[in-house]
């Protein structure tokens, strides 16, 4: 079992034929991601990359039996083409597009609640299962098959992730990108929680930043299930300024409870192995799954 993509994954580009579509496509394809097609409308029948087109996500479900759909549609257009993959009855959309209007996205989350649909990001590197599947713009080489799940708002951050796990003898059961934007699809507390609930996940990686209350929803929830995974945590932005936007979106400290203190102060009171360097991630996770205490 895995969470969200894996061998099975039927996938979509929508946005397939523009350059950013087509040059991850042909990398994910290359990774062994079953690609089954694409839609950019107006080239409906012709062929790309070897795959077929479509004018229509609707098209393109029924003629591939597509699930999952990976976004390269640009920002004006973006939330418009993840109502259409839900409208069309795909289960996972991942949303690599960053920038797209607030506004834009509120009505979007809002729209897809209707449908047995999730969402990653926007704003996002997408989900990796590997060995199996690539539905992102992650480099796969530094993915390694095997029990940790990784969380992260950070992109860099889960690759970073990624190489320490694999450099302590561990490997990835999926990592899963949920983008930095204020409004996003799948929140932090969402996706460990598909992790907690995986079979094949032994122990979670959470990385989070500063702004917004997905770190401390989500350690409310670890707290909840008894910490019956270890969760290793770390929190980008511990020296960042007040007021001031830091990289993502949703990255700044409005209030006492955004700070990078603060959340590594709930982090912790939640059981949670919180690491002052991601450098640290991979020999913190071997102490966790030994069971050793957090203060060592």
């Amino acid at each position: 079992m895995s969470v969200l993509v894996n061998k099975d994954s039927k996938v979509i580009v929508q946005g397939f034929t523009g350059s950013e579509g087509t040059f991850h496509a042909q990398q994910m394809i290359e990774y062994g991601t079953n690609v089954v097609g694409g839609v950019t409308p107006g080239k409906g029948g012709s062929s790309h990359l070897e795959r077929p087109v479509f004018n229509t996500v609707a098209e393109a479900v029924q003629k591939t039996g597509a699930n999952v759909s990976i976004i390269f549609v640009p920002p004006a257009f973006a939330a418009d083409a993840i109502m259409e993959a839900a409208d069309a009855g795909i289960k996972v959309i991942v949303a690599i597009t960053e920038g797209i209007p607030t506004k834009d996205m509120i009505f979007a989350k809002e729209y897809i609640k209707n449908f047995d649909v999730t969402l990653i990001g926007p704003n996002c590197p997408g989900v990796i299962t590997p060995g199996e599947a690539k539905v992102g713009i992650m480099p796969g080489f530094v993915f390694e098959p095997g029990r940790i799940g990784i969380v992260s708002k950070s992109g860099t951050l889960t690759y970073e992730a990624a190489d320490q796990i694999v450099k302590a003898g561990l490997g990835i059961s999926t990592a899963i990108g949920i983008g930095g934007d204020p409004i996003i699809g799948t929140p932090t507390k969402d996706a460990v929680e598909l992790l907690m609930n995986d079979p094949e996940t032994d122990a979670i990686v959470m990385i989070g930043e500063i702004g917004g209350n997905y770190e401390a929803v989500a350690s409310e929830y670890i707290k909840s299930t008894g910490n019956k995974k270890p969760v290793v945590g770390f929190i980008a932005g511990q020296t960042a300024p007040k007021g001031r936007r830091m990289g993502h979106a949703g990255a700044i400290i409005g209030g006492a409870d955004d700070t990078a203190a603060a959340k590594m102060k709930i982090m912790r009171e939640s059981g949670i192995y919180v690491v002052e360097s991601p450098a640290n991630i991979g020999e913190t996770m071997l102490k966790a799954l030994k069971g050793e205490p957090i203060s060592a």
